[in-house]
């Protein structure tokens, strides 16, 4: 019994000390490959899978955009004398494994695409999110965002949270198109 309470500790030990290393990179840099990413797929936007999602490939490339663009707008409004740093089992888990899982949780309406997504709207986003990539690098270490999962997310949670759900919307950009 002693022995698997031990493993378990050092394991648990192990999660959060990788944990507080992956969220602590506190590098927007790491975006670009994935925005290169969102863009290579533009030529996908019409494809649909329904055993895959509800939606089209261009909703989950607006979504991504508009997810990254507002966090970065919510950041640059924070206050962060106001940040308060705690301890979140689910963020933990989800940054550390860089994973979210799909279909659980409701997107917020502020990051919901628009029923008709135009091309050059992405474009736009897209030129937006890479603009809001070099803003990150200015900003200051505890400017935050509230995640209605993760709770306050500092500046280097969240440019880590912004690579996981990325990496989430990619994932399910592949399996759409079959790649």
């Amino acid at each position: 019994m002693r022995r698997k309470i031990a493993i378990t500790l050092l394991a648990l030990a192990f999660i959060i000390f990788y944990s507080d290393l992956k969220m602590n990179q506190n590098n927007p840099e790491v975006l670009h490959g994935l925005l290169d990413s969102v863009e290579n797929y533009i030529e996908y936007r019409d494809e649909i899978n329904t055993d895959v999602s509800t939606v089209d490939v261009a909703w989950q490339l607006d979504h991504i955009l508009k997810v990254m663009n507002r966090i970065t707008e919510a950041l640059e409004k924070s206050k962060p004398e106001n940040y308060s740093s705690s301890v979140n089992v689910m963020r933990v888990m989800s940054l550390t494994c860089n994973y979210i899982p799909r279909g659980r949780a409701q997107s917020p309406e502020i990051v919901k695409p628009p029923d008709v997504i135009h091309t050059e709207d992405i474009y736009t986003q897209l030129e937006e999110a890479r603009n809001n990539i070099i803003k990150l690098k200015s900003l200051n270490d505890n400017s935050y965002f509230k995640h209605f999962v993760f709770g306050k997310l500092n500046k280097a949670q969240t440019i880590r949270f912004i690579e996981v759900h990325t990496n989430h919307h990619l994932k399910i950009v592949k399996d759409i198109i079959g790649k």
